[in-house]
C-alpha cells in the first residue's frame, strides 16, 4: 500500500458520483480542487534546549461557503496528501448534513507522546500564530476543531492565542471543541459517536433495506465490532450498546478481542485503564493481530480509527452485513468495490461521522450569538408545561408528585437542544441519501458524494466567477 494516495481515493469516489450530476467538467474540477494549501515549518525549542523543526499543514478545500471548517490532528501520518483529502471530505460532509461551511483540515507531523505538556502548548500556539498570520484562522474565515491527537485543551490554547493577537468580539467563534468555560457547547465531546449511533440506527430502521440484508429491522439484538476506543469509538460503542446492540469485538493498537456472547464496554474500559491493554479481558478470545477482529462474525462493523483500514488485504473476508464508517476514509476504493459486489451496506464516512462538525456548527452559532442555548426559553417552557399538566391533573383521580412534575415539565437545556438538533440532522440527511441511492440505483457513498456535488455545484453556479 506504499503508493496509496488518500486524496486520489477521495477524487475517485467523487468522479463515480459526478457521472450522475448535471454539471460540466469545468465546474466539477472547480469543486474538486483545494483552494488553498499552506505548508508550515517553524522551530521548537525543546525542554532540554535543543532545537527541532516542526512541520504542519492547513488546507482550505472549498470557499463556496465561509468560514471553512475542519479539525487539527497531531500524528506522524500527517502529510500534504492526507490533509488535502481530509479537507475535501469535510467539504462534502458539511454539504451532506447542510452545515454552511466549506471544508478545511490541518495537522502537525509529531508523535505527541514524545513531547512534554509545555512543548505541546508551544507547538500549538506557534501553529495558531502561523495560521493567523496568513489569514487561516478566524470566526469568518477558517474555524478549526479537535481531531486525532488533539482535544479541548489545544483548542483553548488556540483561542487564547487568537485573542492575544486580534481584537475581535467574536473571538470565541474562531475555534470549536473548546472547554465549556471558554465557550464550548454541551454535547460536543460525544457528538461524533452520538451521530454515528443516530445514523446506524436510522439505517437499521428501514425494514426493506434490512430484509435485503437478511436482518430484522431495528438496532435491538444486532451484533457489532468496533475498531478503536478513542473518543469516537468509545461513544459510538456506548450509545450502540444502550440502543440494544451487542458489542462482540474490539480492535485497539495492542491487539483485538472477540466474544460472541457480548463484551461489557465500561468494564473493558476500566480493565484497559488498569492494565494498559484490552488483551486478556474476561472470557474474550485474543485474535492474531490488531486488525483480525475486523473479519470476525458480526452484523455491523464500525471502524473508528484511522484511514485505509479496510483494504485489498481484508475486504474479501469481511463478514459484516453493514459497514458503518465512523473514521475518516477507513475503506479504500478497491475495498469499497469488493464489499459493494458482496452487497454489504456501506454507510459512508462523509455522512456518518458528521456529528462532530454538526455540533461544532452549533457551538459556532452559540459563540456568535453570545448566549447559551436554552437560557431564554427554558423557564418559559417549564411554566407552560406545568399549566398543561395542571389541566391534565384536574381530569385525573390523583395529583402529580413534585418529582413527577419536575420531570414532565422540564424545559430543554443546552444539551437537550444540541442533541435534538444532531438527531434531526442525521435522520434527515440519511433519508436524503437513501432516496438518491434508490433513485439512481447506486450505493450510499456515491449518493453522499452526489448529494454534496449537487449542493456545492449550485453554489458555484449562482456565485459565478470573480472578476
Amino acid at each position: 500500500m506504499s503508493d496509496y494516495k488518500f486524496f486520489k481515493q477521495v477524487n475517485h469516489a467523487f468522479d463515480a458520483a459526478a457521472k450522475y450530476s448535471r454539471f460540466n467538467k469545468g465546474l466539477l474540477d472547480q469543486i474538486k480542487i483545494c483552494n488553498n494549501v499552506y505548508r508550515i515549518t517553524f522551530p521548537l525549542e525543546r525542554d532540554d534546549g535543543t532545537i527541532e523543526v516542526i512541520h504542519g499543514w492547513r488546507v482550505e478545500h472549498s470557499h463556496h461557503k465561509l468560514p471553512t471548517k475542519g479539525g487539527i490532528r497531531f500524528s506522524m501520518t500527517v502529510n500534504e496528501d492526507e490533509t488535502m483529502a481530509l479537507a475535501a471530505l469535510m467539504t462534502y460532509k458539511c454539504a451532506v448534513v447542510d452545515v454552511p461551511f466549506g471544508g478545511a483540515k490541518g495537522g502537525i507531523r509529531i508523535d505527541r507522546t514524545n513531547y512534554s505538556a509545555g512543548e505541546i502548548e508551544r507547538i500549538t500556539r506557534r501553529y495558531a500564530y502561523e495560521l493567523i498570520k496568513k489569514g487561516f484562522l478566524g470566526p469568518g474565515s477558517d474555524v478549526p476543531a479537535p481531531d486525532y491527537g488533539t482535544g479541548a485543551t489545544e483548542m483553548g490554547w488556540i483561542l487564547d492565542t487568537y485573542r492575544q493577537l486580534k481584537s475581535d468580539i467574536n473571538a470565541e467563534a474562531c475555534v470549536t471543541g473548546k472547554p465549556i468555560p471558554q465557550g464550548g457547547v454541551r454535547g460536543r465531546t460525544e457528538a461524533t459517536g452520538r451521530g454515528v449511533f443516530f445514523g446506524v440506527r436510522e439505517a437499521c430502521r428501514k425494514a426493506g433495506d434490512m430484509t435485503e440484508l437478511g436482518l430484522q429491522p431495528g438496532l435491538e439484538g444486532k451484533t457489532f465490532i468496533i475498531q478503536g476506543l478513542g473518543n469516537v469509538g468509545y461513544h459510538t460503542a456506548k450509545y450502540m450498546s444502550e440502543g440494544g446492540a451487542r458489542l462482540v469485538g474490539v480492535a485497539e493498537i495492542e491487539g483485538s478481542i472477540y466474544d460472541p456472547n457480548g463484551i461489557e464496554l465500561e468494564k473493558l474500559v476500566e480493565y484497559r485503564e488498569e492494565t494498559g491493554s484490552i488483551l486478556g479481558f474476561g472470557a474474550t478470545k485474543e485474535l492474531g493481530s490488531n486488525t483480525a477482529v475486523l473479519e470476525a462474525e458480526c452484523d455491523i462493523l464500525i471502524p473508528a480509527a484511522l484511514e485505509n483500514q479496510i483494504n485489498d488485504s481484508n475486504a474479501s473476508r469481511i463478514k459484516a452485513k453493514i459497514l458503518a464508517e465512523a473514521a475518516n476514509g477507513p475503506t479504500t476504493a478497491s475495498a469499497h468495490q469488493t464489499l459493494k459486489e458482496r452487497e454489504v451496506l456501506i454507510i459512508p464516512d462523509n455522512y456518518l461521522n458528521a456529528g462532530g462538525v454538526t455540533v461544532s456548527y452549533f457551538e459556532w452559532l452559540k459563540n456568535l450569538s453570545h448566549v447559551r442555548f436554552g437560557r431564554m426559553e427554558k423557564r418559559f417552557e417549564e411554566g407552560s408545561y406545568r399549566k398543561i399538566l395542571n389541566v391534565v391533573e384536574s381530569g385525573l383521580d390523583r395529583s402529580f408528585t413534585e418529582e413527577e412534575m419536575k420531570e414532565l415539565a422540564r424545559g430543554a437545556d443546552e444539551y437537550d437542544l444540541v442533541d435534538s438538533g444532531l438527531e434531526e440532522t442525521m435522520i434527515n440527511s440519511y433519508d436524503q441519501l437513501n432516496e438518491l441511492r434508490k433513485k439512481h440505483d447506486i450505493d450510499l457513498r456515491t449518493a453522499a458524494f452526489l448529494n454534496a456535488i449537487e449542493k456545492v455545484g449550485v453554489m458555484y453556479e449562482q456565485m459565478g466567477i470573480f472578476p
